[in-house]
């Protein structure tokens, strides 16, 4: 079930938004000269629109300014996340859980002690894995995984996805539009129903701790509640 949505103030909204201008700014070296065009730009069009014709144009001016520097600092602070993800354990269940939708996930429900893993995902097009890791060791938990979720799942369509570069695999910053690309399959009481079973079969292993560094996560302010 869906968490219910805490409250924000607006002093906690400004500051989640500061985290992401500092977290964005460290790992892009474009954004500090994208967020300027952005600002100047328009700027510079508002005082010619209030010179030639009138006053009015200065309260919308500002406004297409704020627009055009969120809509930066959105792009490339999801440039930036899937930048600092790559490579990263864990980081296609830390990407899967921030994910706006009702996606249930389970983070490494197989794993091994050299930091390959694979994760269940539960969704509208049906079961997910998504493997991380070394491919010839990752591939090896992705058939006994797939063998032991065919038991429970009837006829729910099953993924499975191999992250990385390699040819075969899919790069992490095509993890989400791959995914919602894909076909609805189930409708919400199915998700439910396959999610009580997926939950009675697997008795997870813990993610291991410190995988997943703190300067890859996602600053709160760009992070997508999912919907239940």
């Amino acid at each position: 079930m869906a968490k219910p949505q805490e409250k924000v103030s607006f002093g906690q909204r400004l500051k989640q938004i500061g985290m992401v201008f500092q977290f964005t700014a460290k790992q892009d070296r474009w954004f500090a000269p994208l967020v300027a065009a952005a600002v100047l730009i328009p700027l510079a069009l508002t005082v010619v629109a209030v010179i030639l014709w009138s006053w009015i144009w200065l309260p919308i001016g500002i406004l297409f300014v704020l627009l055009a520097v969120l809509i930066v600092l959105n792009l490339r602070s999801n440039r930036a996340m899937m930048n600092a993800a790559e490579g990263q354990p864990g980081a296609a269940a830390q990407i899967m859980e921030n994910m706006r939708g009702d996606w249930r996930v389970t983070p490494a429900v197989s794993s091994t002690t050299q930091m390959d893993m694979v994760h269940l995902v539960i969704g509208r097009p049906g079961v997910i894995l998504l493997a991380e890791g070394n491919p010839q060791r990752v591939r090896g938990l992705l058939g006994q995984e797939k063998r032991r979720l065919s038991k429970v799942i009837g006829s729910a369509p099953l993924h499975d996805y191999v992250i990385g570069q390699d040819e075969g695999e899919l790069p992490i910053r095509k993890l989400r539009t791959t995914l919602l690309r894909l076909p609805r399959a189930l409708s919400g009481k199915d998700v439910n129903s396959l999610d009580k079973r997926l939950k009675a079969l697997t008795a997870r292993p813990q993610m291991p701790k410190g995988a997943i560094p703190k300067n890859m996560r996602p600053p709160g302010a760009f992070r997508q509640s999912r919907g239940r």
